[in-house]
Protein backbone atom coordinates (compact mmCIF):
# COMPACT_ATOMS: atom_id res chain seq x y z
CA UNK A 1 0.00 0.00 0.00
CA UNK A 2 1.35 3.67 -0.40
CA UNK A 3 1.49 5.85 2.61
CA UNK A 4 1.42 9.59 2.08
CA UNK A 5 3.73 10.95 4.56
CA UNK A 6 2.47 15.22 3.78
CA UNK A 7 1.05 15.90 6.89
CA UNK A 8 3.91 15.22 8.40
CA UNK A 9 6.45 17.02 5.59
CA UNK A 10 3.81 20.02 5.97
CA UNK A 11 4.37 20.19 10.29
CA UNK A 12 8.18 19.60 9.78
CA UNK A 13 8.03 22.89 7.50
CA UNK A 14 5.49 24.80 9.77
CA UNK A 15 3.20 25.17 6.88
CA UNK A 16 -0.38 24.73 6.82
CA UNK A 17 -3.29 23.65 3.60
CA UNK A 18 -3.65 27.04 2.70
CA UNK A 19 -0.24 28.31 2.47
CA UNK A 20 0.84 25.13 0.46
CA UNK A 21 -2.21 25.70 -1.69
CA UNK A 22 -1.51 29.37 -2.54
CA UNK A 23 2.42 28.21 -3.19
CA UNK A 24 1.19 25.30 -5.65
CA UNK A 25 -2.09 26.65 -7.12
CA UNK A 26 -3.66 23.22 -6.08
CA UNK A 27 -7.14 23.49 -4.55
CA UNK A 28 -7.46 23.36 -0.82
CA UNK A 29 -9.95 20.34 -1.39
CA UNK A 30 -7.53 18.28 -3.30
CA UNK A 31 -4.24 18.88 -0.66
CA UNK A 32 -6.55 18.17 2.46
CA UNK A 33 -7.60 14.67 0.56
CA UNK A 34 -3.69 13.97 0.83
CA UNK A 35 -2.60 15.20 4.07
CA UNK A 36 -5.42 12.90 5.52
CA UNK A 37 -4.96 9.96 3.42
CA UNK A 38 -8.55 10.18 1.66
CA UNK A 39 -7.68 9.76 -1.97
CA UNK A 40 -6.66 6.98 -4.11
CA UNK A 41 -4.44 8.30 -6.43
CA UNK A 42 -1.97 11.30 -7.33
CA UNK A 43 -0.69 13.14 -10.65
CA UNK A 44 2.59 13.47 -11.28
CA UNK A 45 2.32 17.42 -11.88
CA UNK A 46 0.35 17.57 -8.32
CA UNK A 47 3.73 15.64 -6.57
CA UNK A 48 6.32 17.98 -8.61
CA UNK A 49 4.68 21.00 -7.40
CA UNK A 50 4.26 20.10 -3.44
CA UNK A 51 8.05 18.57 -3.91
CA UNK A 52 8.71 22.08 -5.26
CA UNK A 53 6.63 24.00 -2.66
CA UNK A 54 8.02 22.06 0.12
CA UNK A 55 11.43 21.66 -0.91
CA UNK A 56 11.37 17.66 -0.86
CA UNK A 57 11.76 15.18 -3.16
CA UNK A 58 8.87 12.15 -4.28
CA UNK A 59 10.40 9.84 -1.32
CA UNK A 60 9.50 12.42 1.52
CA UNK A 61 5.70 12.46 0.62
CA UNK A 62 5.27 8.94 -0.86
CA UNK A 63 6.16 5.96 0.55
CA UNK A 64 5.23 2.22 -0.47
CA UNK A 65 4.15 0.10 2.83
CA UNK A 66 4.24 -3.72 2.63
CA UNK A 67 0.99 -5.22 3.59
CA UNK A 68 1.48 -7.79 6.18
CA UNK A 69 -2.20 -9.32 6.57
CA UNK A 70 -2.06 -10.33 2.82
CA UNK A 71 -1.45 -14.04 2.31
CA UNK A 72 0.79 -15.08 -0.40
Amino acid sequence: MIKVHLSRVMGERKVNIAEVSRKTGLHRNGISRLYYEETDGIKFDTLEKLCKALECEITDLIEIIEDDSKES
